[in-house]
Parts: C-alpha cells; structure tokens; sequence
C-alpha cells in the first residue's frame, strides 16, 4: 500500500503546479520547488466529517460553498476544497491505484469546476497546431480514436478530462496538458493491435488499462480548433459528420462537462451556462455518428484529417 511521502513532490497537470504527499505516478515531476503551488494533495481523517453529512445519490457530500467529499466504497474517502486542496483518506488495505482513478476523475473534475476551468469528458488530440476534442458517452469511443490518431502521429494533450481555459471574451480558448497517459479497455486494446499484458490494469475490477503515451504527449497548453461529439448509432451503416448550429451546440457543451451533476451542488449553474455559451461562440461544434458494429476508429481518423486539411471543419461549412 502507498502511503505518504517524507517530502512532498510537486507535478504539473492540467495548467496547475500540485504539490502532494502522495505518489502521483501519472503526472509529470517538476523539478525544484514551486513558490507557491496552485494545489495541495495530502493525507487526512475524514471518515468522521462524512458520516455527519447527508450525501447526495448516496457518494457526495457539500458540508459548505467551495468543500466537496466523495465516497468510493471499501476505498477512501476524497475532499476537494476551494480549488486548492484535496485530502485523501484511504481506508484500510485500500488500493491506491483504484484511488488514483478517482482522485485524476472525479477530484480533478471537481477542482477544475471549483477553480472556473470546464472539463469537458472527452480525450483531446493536436492537428495541425490546433486541438481536437472528442467527447461523448462512455464506451463512444473517445479513448479509442484518440489512440488511432497518436499511432498515425498526433500527439494526445488529454485523456478523459479535458481542461478548457477561457480568458477574455476576445481569446481564443485553450486546452491544458493533463498527463501522458491513455486509458483504454481490453477491446480496444485489441483492436488497436496493442498486448493488454504490457500495460497496467488501472484497478483490480476494471478491464480498462493504464498506456503511457510520453513519447507522444504534447506538454503545453494549444488552442482549441473544434469539438466533436462522437455518438454510436444502431442505424447507421456508415460513418456521418455534421456540423451543429446556434442553441443546438450549447446542451451538447453542458451534457458533456465532465461530472456534469456537480455543477447545482457546487452553486455554478449560471457559470456554467454563460462559459458554455462563450465556448459554443468560440469554437465550430460537430456530432459524428457511427455504426455501433466494427472498428471504424482508423476510418474516422481519416474522415475528420481530410475535413481539416480541406478546411471543411471550421465555421461557416
């Protein structure tokens, strides 16, 4: 079992400098010590804040404004405070990889909303000097195409959760560096010609594996060119893209914030709505629909390439 750390180690994800107590094998080190780290990650007892609060959909908890815990039964119990904090407690003979899944899930997602930053739930690839985010449903497939494309030498910048920073009105949104690592399932593994035994299961009850990606990561932040939304459709033969308009791309943007549900308990209804708004105005918003039988990621890889070179994926197709 891990346990905490003598000395904190301070990473780099997601736009954020973390100092932790805990081994985050995933993120990027940074070397020496930063002033003053964005995040804290540490070690603490919490198991008696969380039996005194009511949870809501029986996992979560908001004891007060801008304090979030989350229960991952028989594992831990996680708090994220005010963007900049995030404790740990882990219960006994609890495995730190299945943690480590929710702390880079849930907890980020939730610090990210806590700090104004939209996580979309998706994987994102760079193309052309632009990014490209894929978001959808799990088991869509965003996972998937993202790793074609890094086999035909796109770098990734993010997997699962994908940090968009906004500035002013007059910017061009960007997509943070998360860390260089995929996370992928047995099948799609396979079907990628990839050994699952050469990789880590992220948990003991997960068929889903960890697939370090640092020779193809892309380490700085990269303006976003474009979203699309990947939808599997028992109807379709074959592969379609269209573009979406006006208020269509709006709950598409708001659907896939990651850990959506968050968003009324954390009192950021009217941020979010705005900053998805904003988003929808920024950047060209498409759904690709494909046959839910066969692999067809190496095939959409070559759809959404084309329409880029063409300049068919942007505004105004």
């Amino acid at each position: 079992m891990m346990i905490a750390q003598s000395n904190r180690l301070t990473y780099e994800a997601f736009g954020l400098t973390i100092a932790s107590d805990v081994t985050l094998p995933e993120l990027a080190t940074l070397s020496g010590s930063a002033a003053e780290p964005d995040v804290t990650v540490e070690i603490a007892e919490l198991a008696d804040e969380w039996h005194s609060l009511t949870p809501v959909f029986d996992y979560y908890g908001f004891p007060r404004p801008g304090r979030f815990l989350f229960h991952i039964p028989d594992t831990a119990v996680i708090s994220v405070t005010d963007g900049c904090t995030i404790q740990i407690s882990p219960m006994c003979d609890a495995e730190w990889d299945k943690i480590r899944v929710y702390l880079l899930g849930t907890g980020i997602g939730a610090l990210l909303l806590q700090r104004r930053t939209l996580p979309l739930h998706g994987s994102a690839v760079v193309i052309e000097g632009k990014t490209y985010a894929f978001v959808g449903d799990s088991g869509a497939g965003k996972s998937t195409l993202a790793a074609a494309f890094i086999s035909q030498g796109c770098p990734i910048i993010t997997d699962d959760v994908i940090a968009v920073q906004l500035g002013r009105h007059d910017q061009v949104p960007m997509t943070a560096p998360a860390y260089p690592q995929q996370k992928l399932w047995d099948e799609s593994l396979t079907n990628l010609g990839m050994e699952n035994d050469s990789y880590r299961r992220l948990s003991s009850e997960l068929n889903k594996f960890a697939v370090p990606v640092k020779a193809s990561f892309f380490g700085r932040p990269v303006p976003l060119g474009g979203i699309i939304e990947l939808r599997p459709d028992p109807e379709a033969s074959q592969i379609r893209i269209e573009q979406l308009h006006g208020l269509h791309r709006l709950p598409l943007l708001r659907y896939h914030t990651f850990r959506n549900f968050l968003v009324p308990h954390l009192g950021l209804m009217q941020w979010h709505f705005e900053t998805a708004a904003r988003l929808a105005a920024s950047v060209p918003v498409y759904r690709l629909f494909r046959p839910v039988t066969g692999f067809s990621a190496v095939q959409m890889t070559s759809i959404i390439h084309s329409m880029i070179k063409e300049g068919d994926l942007q505004y105004g197709s």
